[in-house]
């Protein structure tokens, strides 16, 4: 099975910029705002379905990202970006925003659990990272940003991850957190981190996450 983690945090707090020691070569981008990336990078490039070279696609469709992870594999590739996960659903439902029905609702929700699950499915080499903006509930915890009501309420989407990193930032000093502060749903199995904050730094996640599951080397070699 594959390996899909949720990296949680605020615009600015250092998502896309965890992945600027990634290597290039070793993965796939998916762009759903066709934005740029925080740091200077002459190894992403733009592919088509169609072409045999370049790593980012510029997509939004559920069903294009769950392809690009079901190829990613056989392409040769070790880990998928998915950044910024939250524009896969909030896309569809601007596009969508005149539709009275609420059926809109449940396909968009359905499109995000389509992709997540194909994260899970993947082979197990492959690892799957979710980007994702944050909202804090009237109770006051966290969790992540969605549409609608049906991802939270028939299912946790959180709970189909068992890594969920949250970034974070102090004095300047960029990192992730690995375990629940008690109001948000930060989590990783036993072991797998030593501290409660670690660098803000998908390479040093990729390669912890693949000594522990003890996966062949990927997202830096």
């Amino acid at each position: 099975m594959g390996i899909p983690v949720l990296i949680l945090g605020d615009s600015g707090s250092g998502k896309s910029a965890s992945m600027m020691n990634l290597n290039p070569d070793k993965g796939f981008l998916v762009n759903p705002e066709n934005k740029r990336l925080p740091f200077k990078s002459k190894g992403w490039q733009a592919r088509d379905f169609d072409a045999k070279t370049g790593n980012v696609f510029f997509t939004d469709i559920p069903t294009d990202i769950t392809t690009i992870i079901n190829f990613a594999v056989r392409a040769g590739r070790k880990y998928v970006v998915v950044d910024d996960f939250q524009y896969v659903m909030g896309n569809q439902f601007m596009r969508r925003r005149s539709e009275k029905s609420f059926e809109k609702f449940t396909e968009i929700g359905g499109g995000a659990w389509d992709v997540i699950r194909a994260a899970q499915a993947a082979e197990e080499e492959l690892i799957v990272y979710f980007l994702a903006h944050t909202e804090e509930t009237p109770q006051g915890r966290i969790k992540m940003k969605t549409i609608g009501k049906m991802l939270d309420e028939k299912i946790t989407v959180e709970g189909m991850f068992s890594i969920a990193l949250r970034t974070g930032v102090t004095d300047g000093r960029y990192y992730f957190t690995t375990q629940s502060d008690g109001t948000d749903p930060v989590k990783s199995p036993i072991g797998l981190f030593d501290n409660f904050q670690i660098p803000n730094d998908l390479a040093t996640v990729d390669a912890a996450i693949r000594e522990y599951y003890e996966l062949s080397d990927g997202a830096t070699a």
